[in-house]
């Protein structure tokens, strides 16, 4: 699915004005659907983990201080969550090199997934950075019924997200 829609400024870039492609997505709205990779290149869609609460982080590289130390405060957190919490991380990193950093950091409970083949998801969910083609910084927890429950695109995209909020959307949801 293509998406054309530009919103210019959506987000800064160091400090830049940056434009997303794709639309802007709120607290109620459906989610899309997306395909991504895992580790195995193995495809994953939104209903690959259908009835499960989602926590999707989105970070534009995990070989980036910021985006490391995210994807490692949520593999750390989600430890006191269920296993009927699914918990991703996507990023335009190849796989390959997603299989690396989790070995290197021992992430066992956050699983990374590569949008670098068609953004599907950075575009579906209105975080592809036009001119970068990186995915801007962003989390939203989906609930069982395909619904967004929380969404928050972190204004800069150097910036750390809200973690409280988020780990507090996923906690009312189990």
């Amino acid at each position: 699915m293509s998406n054309s829609q530009e919103r210019e400024g959506a987000v800064l870039f160091k400090g830049n004005p940056a434009t997303l492609l794709g639309p802007e997505l709120k607290a109620g709205d459906s989610a899309p659907d997306f395909r991504v990779v895992d580790n195995g290149l193995q495809p994953v869609t939104l209903a690959s983990d259908a009835g499960k609460v989602r926590l999707i982080t989105v970070v534009p590289s995990l070989d980036t201080p910021v985006c490391d130390t995210m994807t490692r405060r949520f593999n750390q957190e989600a430890a006191e969550l269920p296993e009927s919490v699914a918990i991703y991380t996507i990023s335009v990193d190849l796989p390959f090199a997603q299989k690396r950093w989790c070995g290197n950091a021992g992430i066992d409970r956050v699983r990374t997934l590569s949008d670098y083949q068609d953004r599907s998801f950075g575009l579906n969910y209105g975080l592809l950075l036009k001119d970068l083609k990186l995915l801007a910084r962003a989390v939203y927890v989906i609930d069982r019924n395909d619904k967004v429950a929380y969404a928050e695109l972190v204004p800069e995209v150097t910036a750390e997200p809200n973690y409280g909020a988020a780990l507090e959307a996923v906690r009312k949801l189990i």
